[in-house]
C-alpha cells in the first residue's frame, strides 16, 4: 500500500449552529460597490459572500462561552462576571488591576487622556489607525520606531515586529525622556501584516524604558498569535505553553489595551488592565465618564463573562495552532500560485501586497482600495485596505501620509470559516491577478475628517 506523504489537516472543533451564505451575480455586486463608494466598509453584509473585512467581534463563541452568557450578573455594580474577567486577566496576563470598557479603542482613549500631554511624543512598533488618533488628540505626536524589514513585504524576518533600539534611543536623546509618557508595543503588528515582535526584543525595550523612566503599554489585541509565533520562531520557548509566554511577554510592560473581539473569541469587549495604582484609580473614575462604572465598562455582565471564558480558550495549543494554521494555509497556496504577498504571513490575515500587484496604479490613485473593490467585484469576497487611504493625512500640512506599505488585508475571523472556504477565496484572488493588467485606479469622492477609511467613498478612474 502506498503510504500518504502528509495527514490532513481538519478544524479542531465540529459546527453546532450554521448561517446560510447568499451568493450574489457579478451584476449586483457591481450595484453594491456603487453604492458603497467602492469602499468594502460601507458594503451591506447580506450582499457578502466570504467575509474577511475583520477578525474584530467577528468570531464564532463555544458553547462554554454561550453557556457562560446565560449566567450573565447584569446588576449595575459588582457584576460576578467582572470579578470572572479580573481573576482571569491576573492569571494570564499578570497585570494588577482592571479597567473593563466596551472595546479596544475605549482603552486606548483612557490611557492616552490620562498619560499624554500637549507636545509629548509616542514611540511605537508602527502605528495603529485608532491608537495614533487618540494619542494626536490627547495632543501627542506618533512617532514610528520598527524595524526597517516591517516595511519591506517580501523581508523573511522572523519578528518584523521588533522595535528598533537605536531609533528609540535616538528619539528619547532628540526629545528627552520626560515628552516621551509611553511607548507603545503591539503585538502582533497589524499595520506591518500581523507581523511579531520576539520576548528578547520586548527585554531590551524593557530595560531601556527603565533606565529612562518610560513606561511600556501593551497593544495586547492580538498578543496570544504573538505568543504562537515566540514558541515556533525563538529559541528557548519551544517546549513552554502559550499561557507561560503570553505571562512572560506581558511582564515586561507597565499597562495594556486590548480589544476582546480578537484573540478572547468575543463579539464586544474590551479592557485596560495596569500595575500602577495612580493611574488605575484615575483610569476608573474616567471610565465612568465615558463608558460606564468601573465594573462594567460600557459591557453587559454576560459579555464579560464571555470574555472571561475566552482567555481560558484563547491559550489552548490546538485552538492556536489551527487558528494561524488557517492563514498560513492560505498564505502557501496564494504564494504557490506566484500571488505577491506580505512574508511571513501574519497571524490574522494574509495582506496582498498591491504595489507588486497592481504596479500600474499610482499610490494617489489607491492601489489596495482599488484591489479590494475588484476582489469584492469578483467573487463577493469582502477584504479591506491598509495603505495610504487607512494612513490618512499629515496632521500638519494636510497632505497625504505615504506608507511604504500598500497592502489588502485578507482578515480571518476565528472558528468562522472552513478549508473549503479558503480554498474559494484564493481561487478569487487568482482569477482577479490574471486580469490584473486591465485594472485601473481611482479617486475621491467623499472624505471624512477622522479615520478616513471607515467611510470615503471613490470613484472609478
Amino acid at each position: 500500500m502506498t503510504k500518504l506523504a502528509k495527514r490532513s489537516w481538519a478544524e479542531p472543533f465540529k459546527i453546532k449552529v450554521v448561517e446560510p451564505l447568499r451568493m450574489t451575480s457579478r451584476e449586483e455586486r457591481e450595484r453594491a460597490l456603487v453604492e458603497a463608494g467602492y469602499n468594502t466598509f460601507l458594503l451591506k453584509s447580506k450582499d457578502v459572500y466570504i467575509d474577511l473585512l475583520t477578525d474584530s467581534g467577528t468570531n464564532a463563541m463555544s458553547d462554554y462561552q454561550w453557556a457562560g452568557m446565560m449566567l450573565g450578573d447584569e446588576a449595575y455594580a459588582g457584576s460576578e462576571n467582572f470579578y470572572h474577567l479580573e481573576e482571569n486577566v491576573q492569571k494570564y496576563y499578570g497585570y494588577k488591576y482592571l479597567v473593563p470598557t466596551h472595546q479596544g479603542r475605549g482603552a486606548e482613549h483612557l490611557i492616552s487622556s490620562i498619560l499624554i500631554k500637549d507636545g509629548d511624543f509616542v514611540p511605537g512598533n508602527m502605528y495603529f489607525t485608532t491608537t495614533r488618533l487618540h494619542q494626536e488628540l490627547a495632543g501627542g505626536t506618533f512617532v514610528d520606531v520598527i524595524i526597517d524589514e516591517a516595511h519591506d513585504p517580501q523581508s523573511l524576518h522572523p519578528f518584523k515586529g521588533n522595535i528598533d533600539l537605536n531609533k528609540l534611543e535616538a528619539l528619547i536623546n532628540k526629545v528627552g525622556a520626560k515628552k516621551i509618557p509611553y511607548v507603545t508595543v503591539a503585538a502582533t503588528v497589524n499595520m506591518a501584516g500581523g507581523q511579531p515582535i520576539s520576548i528578547a526584543n520586548l527585554r531590551e525595550v524593557r530595560e531601556l524604558t527603565k533606565k529612562h523612566g518610560i513606561r511600556v503599554v501593551l497593544d495586547a489585541t492580538r498578543a496570544v498569535e504573538n505568543a504562537w509565533f515566540i514558541k515556533q520562531r525563538e529559541k528557548g520557548y519551544e517546549k513552554k505553553t502559550i499561557a507561560e509566554i503570553l505571562f512572560e511577554m506581558c511582564s515586561f510592560t507597565d499597562a495594556a489595551t486590548m480589544s476582546g473581539k480578537k484573540d478572547l473569541l468575543v463579539n464586544i469587549g474590551g479592557f485596560l488592565a495596569l500595575n500602577d495604582y495612580d493611574i488605575f484609580e484615575e483610569a476608573r473614575n474616567l471610565v465612568v465618564v465615558y463608558e460606564g462604572l468601573h465594573t462594567y465598562g460600557g459591557l453587559a455582565g454576560r459579555d464579560m463573562e464571555a470574555m472571561a471564558r475566552g482567555i481560558e480558550e484563547a491559550v489552548q495549543e490546538e485552538h492556536i495552532k489551527a487558528r494561524i494554521g488557517q492563514v498560513e494555509y492560505v498564505g502557501e497556496r496564494l504564494m504557490s500560485i506566484g500571488i505577491p504577498i506580505v512574508q511571513p504571513s501574519g497571524g490574522h490575515a494574509i495582506f496582498l501586497d498591491a504595489r507588486r500587484f497592481l504596479p500600474q496604479i499610482k499610490q494617489t490613485e489607491f492601489p489596495a482600495q482599488t484591489l479590494a473593490a475588484e476582489l469584492y467585484a469578483e467573487s463577493g469576497v469582502r477584504s479591506m485596505e491598509r495603505g495610504i487611504v487607512s494612513a490618512g493625512r499629515n496632521k500638519e500640512t494636510g497632505d497625504h501620509n505615504y506608507p511604504k506599505l500598500e497592502l489588502v488585508r485578507l482578515t480571518f475571523p476565528r472558528r468562522v470559516y472552513t478549508q473549503a472556504h479558503c480554498d474559494v477565496v484564493t481561487e478569487a484572488v487568482e482569477a482577479v491577478y490574471d486580469r490584473r493588467e486591465e485594472i485601473r485606479g481611482m479617486e475621491t469622492e467623499y472624505e471624512p475628517k477622522y479615520l478616513r477609511f471607515f467611510q470615503m467613498r471613490f470613484k472609478k478612474l
